[in-house]
């Protein structure tokens, strides 16, 4: 199964993710961690993401496209998440996936409202050290700015900071809101309301994809 999730900042994707590529044993493609790596050797890069700006279409289109044809090429069992933002970087997907004669089976879009997502965002809170998540709202640590595994400190993202929010937020209205839009038109899209229990979304997403639980 080839899976793709999306979704506004702030709306689940990384978590749900996570789970459903080790339900379905999925390559999990995460583009925000493998932007972020880019970043790490790439100042102009680093600047985009640390703006909540996004990396120009095009040639994010081709960094992860070289990146499948290296880790996956046969182009089976990959769940995206953060990918595509656009409409040209999905049909480039398809045209990637149809050369391998493969395709898309499902796509998930996770609804949350602008509101909600930033009170998400910023009570986002990364271990420094192992790169655990909590939220200071919804999954705190049990030691205020401590991780709970390695008793790393809890940091805040540059891009989870209220104006680099902001930014994100913008071009996702302006770019992932239309994939999203283009694709529910097109009746390929599967829509989940974000605003409830992780386990609660994940079983539902499951159910959708008609994956039996157990």
């Amino acid at each position: 199964m080839n899976l793709v999730l999306l979704g506004a900042p702030g709306s689940g994707k990384g978590t749900q993710a996570e789970k459903l590529s080790q339900k379905l044993n999925l390559f999990y493609l995460q583009t925000g961690e493998l932007s972020r790596e880019w970043a790490k050797t790439d100042k102009r890069i680093r600047n985009i993401i640390n703006g909540g700006k996004l990396i120009p279409e095009k040639e994010m289109t081709n960094y992860v496209m070289k990146y499948l044809e290296k880790r996956v090429p046969k182009g089976t069992n990959i769940l995206f998440e953060g990918f595509p933002r656009f409409i040209s970087q999905y049909e480039e997907y398809e045209k990637w996936l149809a050369s391998k004669r493969q395709k898309i089976d499902a796509v998930v879009s996770l609804d949350i409202s602008e509101k909600e997502a930033v009170k998400r965002l910023s009570g986002r809170r990364i271990c420094e050290k192992c790169g655990e998540v909590y939220n200071v709202i919804t999954n705190p640590p049990k030691e205020s700015g401590k991780c709970d595994k390695c008793k790393g400190k809890l940091i805040q993202r540059d891009d989870d900071r209220p104006e680099a929010i902001k930014v994100r937020f913008r071009y996702y209205r302006n770019n992932t809101k239309k994939l999203i839009d283009y694709l529910d038109n097109k009746e390929k899209l599967i829509r989940v309301d974000a605003v409830r229990p992780i386990n609660v979304i994940y079983l539902e997403i499951l159910e959708k994809l008609g994956v039996k639980n157990g």
